[in-house]
């Protein structure tokens, strides 16, 4: 074999040895999270105000999965199975559907600096969320109905899908997205879905004020079984998508172009990331209020560890979301007990320093 025919397999064996090894930290990676996000649920249902043990929690769990009736006897079960549990399941759902549509927004204008909190998605949801409160009390006003939880997230997941769409279209020219253009699209957004949302507030009465300032905090504190089975039939498509999205976005990483060429349904995976982000974003904001920076302190800090890969990218950020959420429910309730933290507030204080050093490294260019 000549020289020239050996260097390309010379060449091509480190760059094998390379994605193997990333193949390998990122297994060992979606065992090692998956352990940690069952043990970190199990300390977060202890905490609180009532303070249970991880054995006792695992214990009224256990009884709970066996079927034993007189699990549902006790203190500790009640707050266990009613309070604690439901919390801490949508704050994994939350978490875990905020973090995934982020890596599918990075993946999608293909720049580790998209976010749906940071470009306006959230806002939107927010806004629309905030009007269907506010506009839906009004018109129920004289009758005898309420107004159903389950319209919530419809609004929301509408505001959060026209802003996704809106920014898209501005960003996006000649099948080329400016990252600088998104961003500064996402604060005019922003912008006008906060001014929009104090105008409702300023025509909102008391207890529509009290809702609307949940939704510019977020918080779990409203968490039960109602909102968790209202929640999780919007969260759970995005993530049960994420194996059908990870072929696409990897070929999108080349260009839409190249994409193209190598038979991957362009416009299909484009549209069906805009409808799961909107959802998810939607719902999220609706349960928990607006929550920010999860979308993209998680999946960057993924995609140092195992690269851009999106068949490990995106399990691997759905679970460091739902940790990273959990974890700042916990700090949440503990930094100021007995009262409760808004949780915004927390991800917040770790998203924003991160956000600016992501800006700072040189390795991220923001192009015009």
């Amino acid at each position: 074999m000549t020289l020239a025919a050996r260097m390309p397999a010379m060449a091509a064996s480190p760059l094998s040895g390379l994605v193997a090894g990333r193949r390998r930290i990122g297994l060992v990676a979606l065992a090692g999270l998956s352990i940690a996000c069952l043990l970190l649920a199990v300390v977060a249902i202890g905490q609180g105000a009532i303070a249970i043990s991880p054995g006792r929690v695992t214990a009224i769990l256990w009884a709970r999965l066996a079927g034993d009736a007189t699990v549902f006897e006790g203190r500790d079960a009640l707050v266990v199975l009613n309070i604690r549990l439901p919390r801490v399941l949508l704050g994994l759902l939350v978490g875990a559907g905020l973090a995934v549509s982020g890596a599918l927004m990075q993946g999608l204008f293909r720049n580790p600096l998209a976010d749906p909190g940071l470009v306006g998605v959230s806002a939107g949801a927010g806004l629309a969320a905030a009007a269907t409160i506010v506009l839906g009390d009004r018109f129920l006003a004289g009758t005898l109905m309420k107004l159903p939880f389950a319209a919530l997230p419809f609004g929301a997941f509408c505001g959060g899908l026209v802003s996704t769409l809106v920014l898209y279209l501005i960003a996006t020219r000649e099948g080329r997205t400016s990252v600088a253009t998104m961003l500064l699209a996402g604060v005019a957004l922003g912008a006008l879905s906060g001014a929009l949302t104090g105008l409702l507030a300023y025509l909102s009465d008391d207890r529509q004020l009290r809702d609307l300032t949940f939704w510019s905090l977020g918080s779990l504190g409203g968490a039960s079984w109602s909102k968790l089975s209202a929640v999780a039939p919007i969260i759970l498509p995005l993530l049960l998508a994420m194996p059908l999205l990870a072929r696409g976005l990897n070929g999108l990483m080349l260009g839409e172009a190249e994409a193209y060429h190598l038979g991957i349904p362009v416009q299909r995976i484009k549209a069906l990331a805009i409808l799961l982000v909107a959802l998810a974003v939607g719902a999220s904001v609706a349960s928990a209020g607006l929550i920010g920076f999860i979308g993209i302190v998680v999946p960057h800090l993924i995609r140092l560890s195992v690269g851009p890969d999106h068949r490990l990218l995106l399990p691997l950020s759905a679970l460091g979301g739902a940790i990273l959420l959990v974890a700042a429910d916990i700090v949440a309730r503990l930094i100021v007990a007995p009262a409760e933290l808004p949780i915004g507030i927390v991800t917040a204080a770790i998203g924003a320093p991160f956000f600016l050093w992501l800006l700072l490294r040189r390795s991220v260019s923001i192009d015009v």
